[in-house]
């Protein structure tokens, strides 16, 4: 699928959301290693080392660590986090601005070092679903609004990439379609 100038894909969201630091627990010995980003490690067996997310799946991937869970990927956190999404009209602070796709890739290498890893995940969907549907009603309200700017506070990257080209597509149709009935109406205004 081509996307047009401005819009990301799913997979350029992931790769910044693999920015984020996660800490790890090594299994294997090494010093440093100095990366663009900044310096990771050193890497001692069984201490806790804090790696961006894209080292810590590679590394979990061939087996050379086990990960620590982020704070906020806990149960009691994310039940709470979705009453609060659910009672609110307005969107609210996420625990992490990558929050959806730094789950999905835990949930894809790691499972067994996230306690409660299928309730975290269905938390983090149901958070999601809430999330979209209230995007979806704050849009509709806009469009039929014919308001000219919005405020959206809170949302997060994945989330302003879902609506976007729907958004966009939807404001250019409504647009023309006010300056062809513009054009019209003063078009009979002269006769």
């Amino acid at each position: 699928m081509e996307l047009g100038v401005g819009i990301m894909s799913p997979a350029e969201v992931e790769f910044l959301a693999e920015k984020e630091l996660v800490t790890i627990f090594p299994n294997f010995s090494h010093g440093k290693i100095y990366l663009i980003s900044g310096d990771v490690g050193p890497f001692v067996p069984s201490l806790p080392v804090q790696v961006p997310l894209w080292l810590a799946v590679n590394l979990k991937q061939r087996q050379k660590c086990r990960l620590l869970p982020l704070d906020w990927m806990n149960k009691d956190v994310l039940e709470e986090k979705k009453q609060e999404e659910y009672n609110n009209k307005f969107f609210t602070a996420m625990p992490s601005p990558h929050y959806r796709e730094i789950t999905q890739l835990l949930m894809s290498i790691a499972p067994m070092d996230i306690p409660h890893a299928e309730d975290i995940q269905t938390l983090i969907k149901d958070i999601w679903d809430i999330r979209m549907a209230k995007l979806r009603s704050s849009i509709d309200a806009f469009i039929k609004g014919e308001e000219t700017h919005a405020k959206l506070d809170h949302l997060t990257l994945m989330e302003i990439n879902t609506v976007r080209p729907l958004l966009t597509n939807t404001l250019n149709k409504l647009y023309q379609l006010r300056q062809v009935s513009s054009f019209g109406t003063s078009e009979s205004q002269e006769w």
